[in-house]
């Protein structure tokens, strides 16, 4: 199957509510992640990584620094005559704002109705992952489905907003869909919020969820026509980092420090695009010490790093130690600072001689732009 006859649709707000802290200003899709990517990185360049030359993106609130990422879509490949990239606007079938999957898709109605491609390839921006996507079309192409559903088995991530546990009969065929999975410690095959479906179905079953008045995409389309339809899983056994609270985004940063994880998310073959920022390269003062850690280019450091993600430009002042933290991009910390298990937003100025300190489970985080 050719992604060429395939239209990608990303939620870029879909999950904001889990890192409230860091969304208040922008969307999930374009939270900072690794040094210098964005969220909505990972399935946007999945996407054009799998032939899909058509995406849109579904954007509601906070939408600003999204579309100064995004721009024309030039880093993806997506600047076009025709087809390209597309960003939706954030109403649903009312005149508000939208409130669930149902709505979205039902405000984007008329976009849909103007596509030509055949299937629909649907993914959520609140989790880090690198899949051929051609791959799972191909698999929803051969299984006949009507629905195909991306699961990763394991334990479900504690704060994951929509818990949805898979169980299969025959020929991977999905026999039940349970939503609210609480159960720590069993592993399972949860939902990766990725679907793949024919674009004309996606349109009946959304018009006929809108008459009946039913919201919710999970509960109201999939659990209550699981014998109704042909829904399949793909298995995904690849990394997969979901973005659900403060603490799984501190430990989803903090594991690319191991290059098994890096080399999995960030396959060559299937490289992760991002906007361009052509910055000098990262500068080492002669009293510097970094160990484990990811520097991006423009920074400049003369103190003590250790178990660090550093964003462009971050300065590290002279006798400052910096350990077990996630500096954004332009932060400045001064003289003799000492942080640890600390996240910063972006253009933070930490003052000499200042002391941060949080724990793993409960990283302290410094707003976007604050003076400390």
């Amino acid at each position: 199957m050719r992604g060429t006859n395939v239209v990608g649709l990303i939620f870029s707000n879909m999950h904001d509510d889990c890192i409230r802290e860091i969304t208040s200003l922008r969307t999930m899709g374009s939270v900072p992640f690794g040094g210098r990517y964005r969220m909505i990185d990972f399935p946007l360049s999945n996407m054009v990584n799998s032939n899909i030359s058509k995406v849109g993106v579904i954007t509601k609130s906070n939408y600003q620094s999204l579309m100064d990422h995004l721009g024309s879509g030039k880093a993806w490949d997506l600047s076009r005559k025709r087809e390209g990239l597309f960003i939706l606007p954030p109403f649903g079938h009312g005149n508000g704002l939208y409130a669930e999957r149902i709505d979205a898709l039902s405000g984007i109605s008329s976009f849909l109705k103007e596509c030509k491609e055949e299937f629909v390839v649907m993914s959520d921006c609140h989790i880090a992952y690198n899949i051929d996507f051609s791959d799972v079309i191909n698999y929803h192409y051969q299984k006949g489905a009507d629905i195909t559903i991306v699961y990763k088995n394991g334990v479900v991530p504690d704060s994951l907003p929509e818990k949805v546990c898979l169980e299969f009969g025959r020929a991977k065929r999905i026999s039940e869909i349970i939503n609210g999975v609480t159960d720590k410690e069993n592993k399972c095959d949860w939902s990766m919020g990725i679907y793949v479906m024919k674009r004309d179905f996606l349109m009946k079953i959304i018009a006929e969820a809108v008459a009946r008045n039913r919201n919710n995409f999970v509960r109201d389309v999939l659990q209550s026509a699981v014998e109704q339809y042909k829904m399949f899983g793909y298995k995904f056994d690849g990394c997969a980092m979901a973005v659900t609270s403060m603490e799984a985004y501190f430990e989803a940063n903090m594991s690319l420090v191991n290059k098994s994880v890096r080399e999995d998310l960030f396959n060559p073959n299937r490289p992760v695009y991002t906007k361009v920022l052509d910055e000098m390269p990262a500068k080492f003062g002669l009293g510097a010490i970094v160990t484990n850690s990811i520097v991006a280019d423009g920074c400049v450091i003369e103190g003590e790093v250790s178990n660090c993600i550093l964003f462009r430009g971050v300065k590290i002042g002279k006798g400052a130690k910096v350990s077990n933290c996630i500096i954004m991009q332009d932060t400045q910390i001064g003289d003799n600072a000492i942080l640890n298990y600390v996240i910063t937003d972006k253009d933070v100025v930490v003052q000499n001689a200042c002391s941060f300190m949080g724990c793993q489970t409960y990283p302290a985080y410094i707003p976007k732009g604050r003076n400390v």
